[in-house]
């Protein structure tokens, strides 16, 4: 029995790795902010501004991805010492 939950787990994770990734690629690029850090440019890499919209979504769903992710892995680590 414990076998079957740890593939099933297994094949969780490479689907919840599959989203983190594709979850990430979607996200707005910020690196406007760090190439005017090192032009002596003013920016906004300093500035706090609140996600909105769909970078809020993705933000949120990826952090929850992650946390799944980690979740999966410490399961896994524990079946496996079994």
């Amino acid at each position: 029995m414990e076998k079957v939950i740890y593939d099933i787990l297994i094949v969780v994770m490479l689907i919840v790795s599959l989203f983190i990734i594709v979850a990430i690629f979607m996200q707005p690029s910020k690196q406007d902010g760090a190439a005017d850090a090192f032009s002596g440019g003013t920016g906004e890499l300093f500035e706090r501004r609140k996600a909105r919209g769909f970078e809020a979504v993705m933000q949120r769903f990826t952090a929850i991805m992650i946390g799944l992710w980690l979740v999966i892995g410490f399961a896994l680590v524990v079946l496996s010492t079994r």
